[in-house]
């Protein structure tokens, strides 16, 4: 039987400024990446969503990101090498200071938005990511897109990592997801995204903006909790997984049944 993780960021909200469902969402997902209050989130936030996934048993990812509330975390930095470590230490040891305070641990590093996208090509901007991991959770995987600069160092420095699909996102020819600034980058049809996907986890294979078949695949979906129809979007997509023999469950869990 086919694994597959559903992972969806989240903690995104900032005081007084509501973004997403979490509430709704994270009832329907196996793994959260919180955000860690430089791309979005703040200390009340992480509280409550470390505290909503303990008790959902959803597993927790630190979801860390460029210093960037206002273009929340989408816009491209140029920052030097240790400054990035740095930034990527101080957001991890944020998250894991309130999963201390759950009694729960963090189960996987994801990079957030830009961080993550230039890290595609940007060997340097991968190799302080996982510089960062390294120096305190080495044991922990990241979630890596296939093929990949993120992909190949963490695979050069046997940093555990997992390859992450996406489910609301269109391709390009050469695996990298489509800039959101251009139509189409981000899928609202449920029917669309659950058909990609399954298309991945079952087929191996994923369609293009252009609609050609490229191939893709991975142990890790993420859904995006501010896209459109999130919530439609995640019921019909672990509908359609299930409907084709695919068991939804924790990376966690599976790291663990695999040892």
């Amino acid at each position: 039987m086919k694994r597959i993780d559903l992972n969806c960021d989240m903690g995104e909200s900032f005081g007084a400024y509501k973004l997403g469902m979490d509430e709704e969402v994270i009832k329907l997902i196996t793994s959260a990446n919180i955000a860690c209050g430089y791309h979005a989130g703040d200390p009340n936030v992480m509280d409550r969503t470390v505290q909503m996934a303990k008790e959902n048993n959803v597993g927790i990812g630190v979801h860390m990101g460029f210093p960037d509330l206002l273009g929340f975390g989408r816009r491209n930095m140029d920052v030097a090498f240790g400054d990035l470590v740095n930034y990527n230490i101080y957001q991890i040891g944020a998250l894991e200071a309130f999963c201390r305070k759950h009694g729960v641990e963090i189960q996987h590093i994801k990079p957030h938005g830009n961080m993550n996208n230039m890290a595609d090509t940007d060997r340097v901007m991968a190799e302080a990511i996982v510089e960062s991991v390294i120096q305190v959770l080495p044991n922990t995987p990241i979630y890596v897109k296939p093929g990949s600069q993120l992909h190949k160092v963490s695979e050069e420095k046997n940093v555990p990592f997992v390859l992450e699909i996406f489910a609301d996102r269109a391709y390009n020819k050469d695996g990298t997801l489509v800039s959101r600034k251009i139509p189409g980058a981000v899928i609202k049809d449920p029917k669309v995204a659950a058909e990609n996907v399954v298309r991945m986890v079952v087929d191996g294979k994923a369609k293009t903006i252009d609609g050609e078949l490229i191939d893709m695949t991975g142990d890790t979906i993420c859904v995006h909790g501010d896209t459109q129809g999130s919530l439609e979007i995640i019921r019909y997509l672990r509908s359609e997984l299930e409907n084709a023999g695919v068991q939804i469950l924790p990376i966690g869990q599976k790291v663990k049944e695999a040892r």
